[in-house]
């Protein structure tokens, strides 16, 4: 179906396809050479989901594009994507022009499942910035693209929904240009405007595209554009040559190169990094989608054209090449928990050539793993297949003890591929089953939510009782809590996270403890004098013993501190741990019948509840260090959040041009939401990192406020 011809009498793209990215054809389908492994990434509403549909009708995988709001997309299949009208974790969407298979990766473009679009993006090959033609560039396309050079990810963005009411093609572009620099080159400019909008010109071919549905015809340039197709070609052309000393000075002699040269150059380019070409279309109407699907696979860049994996083995560090014929190695980038089928991990085949009942060690566990059976996924549909080699995409079920992340070795190796810095953390939430007892549901399907996606984190907090969610976003643990249920069927109900004060003391006091019971026979005796001491914050406990003369037998004395400590833990007048005391134990009594350690116990704790209370206790709250980056222009508007939640700003840095990180010392209790609330702030483009960092004194008028919560609460 892809129908775009050369009007220099060139062979049609669609029959060049199983061409490199150098122009050389392919001796094998399914060599590397033939590989285009593409990541879908932008805004969400961009349209992504609705061009993977395009791309795989355009080459004729699906007989029909299916439509995102009624949830039958081939990578939108999962319950809560369709109740959410959005992607929600990365899927597969091969297809093929000609003799080269595309694997195109669709990921999410809300903010909570950034993870997926990392995932992506670290076994990809090229990523498709893909750009609303009505909304523009958001936050979430500046983090793709920020990612992506990251990385070393060659781009090319594709300006979308061209048909739509007030799309603008021109804007876009002076966007792009303005955001991502010089290295913004279009190859395409659109025929007519949005309801009208029925073409593109290819500046490479000087020639017209227009469209009659999913049909094209090529044909001569419309005469109101042949002024401005002229001028932006000449650019384009000078800004591909000067990639080849021998073609620039040829263009210097006014030879112009040939298209096929031109597509060489361009795609050298790309794989360097210092070209990110511009096409446009609508993936709705399949305006240019034939002409996208064919210049992915003509001037993407192959996977034995990148740089090699840099592997980890102990201490020493190799590269290795896109090779079938060497050693296999393959990384799990996702993992998807399947109610039937089980636990599937998707693969990217770095070296080698793997077979079903391969056997590989796993790098982190040591152990070795079959891989029974090879799998192509096309959204949730699997198709057996017979190998997979180095550069291609595959999955695999019912591996026992692999994880996201895991390094599938040559048997007997450890050869380790880092896996790519996690999301941060930014929201975290108090889960608890709905019905008792089923807590053990709850635990066993947090865990396997956690196989699918290491963006969330599970945590038991004792001292609180509270499990604790942690994941980056609002939907995103909603998104988790509504899979508990399908999947596991496991109802949960969600609370704040409760805050872990401490309290302290700021005074010397003693007190006298003493613990006298009698009820027949033998009774219980004990009195303990002890006296308490703050120590410096972070200092946490200290126990001296000075009894003399035998006043507490020596067997005793550990019963008091004990005690103490008991009581220490149960908390003080607000009922929160007590920290940084020393506790000296001074004198006491003792009966050579009725005294225990059960009674010295007791008369520890009762001595130091009473000296707590003399001894001027303080609420401590924990104090996070946050660090938040930020883009330039709306540093002040964090720096004025972080003043009004009480924090103490310890200092600012440039990263890059136009991009702030602040360093803030900010209570906990302050930024238990600020997840939601810097995203509001930033329109998104704000992202932090927060980790505890001491203890502090809480005010005493936030202590009178937070004890008449409490009491109303009651």
């Amino acid at each position: 179906m892809v129908t775009a011809v050369d009007t220099d009498g060139s062979e049609p793209l669609s029959e060049r396809a199983g061409q490199g990215p150098a122009g050389q054809k392919s001796s094998e389908s399914g060599l590397p050479a033939s590989i285009r492994n593409v990541a879908l990434v932008g805004q969400h509403g961009s349209g992504k989901t609705t061009l993977a549909e395009a791309l795989l009708f355009a080459t004729g995988a699906i007989v029909r594009p299916g439509k995102v709001d009624h949830g039958s997309t081939v990578s939108d299949f999962e319950p809560e994507e369709i109740k959410y009208h959005m992607s929600l974790s990365l899927a597969l969407a091969p297809c093929r022009v000609g003799d080269v298979k595309l694997n195109i990766i669709d990921t999410p473009g809300f903010a909570d499942f950034f993870g997926e679009v990392r995932a992506a993006c670290s076994v990809v090959d090229l990523v498709v910035l893909v750009v609303s033609a009505v909304e523009g560039i958001g936050a979430q396309t500046e983090n793709a693209w920020s990612l992506a050079a990251e990385l070393g990810i060659p781009r090319l963005v594709f300006v979308n929904k061209l048909d739509r009411e007030r799309a603008s093609f021109d804007r876009i572009l002076g966007e792009l240009v303005e955001r991502f620099g010089a290295g913004i080159a279009p190859l395409e400019l659109p025929v007519g405007g949005e309801s009208g909008f029925r073409g593109i010109v290819d500046l490479l071919t000087d020639t017209a595209i227009i469209y009659d549905g999913w049909k094209s015809q090529s044909g001569p340039i419309p005469d109101d554009l042949a002024a401005t197709e002229h001028e932006v070609r000449e650019q384009l052309v000078e800004g591909i040559v000067v990639g080849d000393d021998e073609l620039t000075e040829r263009y210097l002699d006014g030879d112009v190169p040939s298209i096929a040269e031109l597509e060489a150059t361009l795609a050298g380019g790309i794989a360097q990094g210092v070209v990110f070409p511009v096409v446009c279309g609508s993936a709705a109407t399949g305006v240019g989608i034939d002409r996208l699907a064919t210049l992915l696979a003509e001037i993407a860049p192959s996977p034995d054209s990148r740089p090699p994996v840099e592997v980890r083995s102990g201490d020493s560090v190799e590269e290795v090449a896109c090779d079938p014929a060497g050693r296999p190695l393959a990384r799990v980038f996702k993992t998807i928990s399947d109610p039937y089928v089980g636990k599937i991990s998707l693969l990217r085949v770095l070296s080698g050539t793997i077979r079903p009942d391969s056997v590989l060690t796993n790098a982190r566990t040591h152990g070795d793993e079959r891989l029974h059976v090879l799998e192509l996924l096309r959204g949730k549909d699997a198709q057996p297949t017979d190998e997979a080699r180095a550069g291609d995409i595959v999955a695999v079920p019912k591996l026992s003890d692999v994880a996201t992340g895991d390094t599938l070795a040559p048997k007997g190796t450890s050869l380790l591929v880092p896996p790519p810095t996690p999301e941060p953390l930014a929201l975290s939430v108090a889960i608890r089953p709905k019905s008792k007892g089923d807590e053990d549901k709850l635990m066993t399907g947090l865990h396997r939510l956690q196989e699918e996606d290491p963006a969330l984190v599970v945590e038991r907090v004792d001292e609180t009782h509270q499990t604790i969610l942690r994941g980056t976003g609002e939907t995103h643990l909603a998104v988790a809590a509504d899979r508990l249920a399908r999947k596991f069927g496991v109802e949960v109900i969600t609370e704040e996270v409760l805050v872990p004060y401490r309290e302290s003391i700021t005074a010397r006091a003693e007190a006298e403890g003493k613990y006298k019971k009698q009820s027949g026979g033998h009774g219980q005796y004990g009195v303990a004098s002890i006296c308490i001491e703050p120590l410096g914050r972070g200092e946490g406990f200290h126990f001296v013993d000075r009894v003399v003369g035998g006043s507490i037998p020596r067997q005793y004395i550990p019963a008091v501190e004990k005690g103490v400590i008991e009581a220490m833990e149960q908390g003080g007048p607000h009922g929160y741990p007590v920290v940084d005391v020393q506790v000296t134990c001074l004198d006491g009594k003792y009966h050579p019948v009725d005294s225990s350690e059960m009674s010295f116990k007791m008369a520890g704790s009762l001595a130091f509840r009473e000296a707590m209370a003399m001894a001027g206790p303080i609420l401590l709250e924990p104090v996070s260090l946050l660090e938040v980056t930020v883009p330039a222009n709306m540093q002040g508007n964090v720096l004025g959040d972080l003043n009004a939640r009480r924090g103490r700003v310890q200092g600012t840095d440039t990263l890059v041009a136009g991009v702030q990180k602040i360093t803030a010392l900010v209570p906990t209790a302050e930024i238990q939401r600020y997840a939601v609330d810097l995203r509001s702030l930033t329109g998104g483009r704000g992202r932090f990192r927060a980790e505890h960092d001491h203890y502090d004194v809480m005010p005493p008028n936030l202590v009178e406020r937070m004890v008449r919560a409490q009491a109303d609460q009651r």
